[in-house]
């Protein structure tokens, strides 16, 4: 057993839309912040699966608490976002596209970067 698949666990997460969305995987990354106007507590958290998948999980706090959660993956040319509930399926180089836009970014080495990513997210 190697040691990526040493840290893997074993996680559930009941959402918003009523799903429940289980996977095997390790956190890569996390981002926690709170905005004092709003007083909502934001917190995100990105799961690398043992499908070589990624997991973007949102959760929010405040009046209403939410868990959104997103599972990602590149399956040759396409990538499927899977929302519990929901099978999207998209072009991968539309994704990139979008992804470009949201940024506003044109190319440069951060592009390079993300477009890498995604597209070694399957391997």
């Amino acid at each position: 057993m190697s040691v990526a698949t040493d840290t893997m666990e074993s996680i559930t997460l009941r959402l918003e839309n009523e799903a429940v969305l289980s996977f095997r995987g390790r956190l890569f990354s996390e981002a926690v912040w709170n905005d004092e106007e709003s007083g909502v507590f934001t917190h995100h958290k990105l799961y690398v699966t043992d499908q070589n998948e990624h997991v973007y999980v949102i959760r929010k706090g405040g009046e209403r608490r939410l868990c959104r959660a997103y599972r990602v993956s590149v399956r040759g040319e396409r990538c499927v976002i899977y929302n519990g509930r929901t099978v999207t399926e998209l072009p991968l180089d539309m994704l990139l596209l979008a992804v470009r836009t949201l940024c506003g970014a044109e190319g440069g080495m951060v592009m390079e970067q993300i477009e890498e990513t995604l597209r070694s997210a399957s391997c």
